[in-house]
């Protein structure tokens, strides 16, 4: 059974600080695999953390290692742009999804 996820990653070494976002080594690809995480249900909520180096994901998966395989086919992972620092099961209280 499916449950929700929040998920912390952190701008990795290949980060290049003077480049906006959109600006970063193979953008299109990583949008395009969020995009495609967000359309299949797995990705909820996705974002960039304001003032911070860390984005947050809120998932939907059956487990804290189906989200690692997934994030892991990130373009991003693999180029050392974003690394996962945690993944938690969350209950949400109050609100839906």
């Amino acid at each position: 059974m499916r449950q929700i996820y929040v998920v912390i990653r952190k701008r990795g070494e290949a980060w290049q600080h003077h480049l906006p976002l959109e600006k970063q080594e193979a953008w299109h690809a990583h949008a395009k695999f969020m995009d495609d995480l967000y359309e299949r249900g797995l990705a909820l909520l996705v974002g960039p953390m304001e003032g911070t180096n860390e984005a947050l994901i809120i998932m939907r998966a059956e487990s804290p290692k189906q989200v690692t395989t997934l994030l892991g086919d990130d373009p991003w992972s693999a180029m050392g742009l974003l690394l996962t620092t945690r993944i938690a099961r969350w209950e949400l209280r109050l609100g839906s999804l």
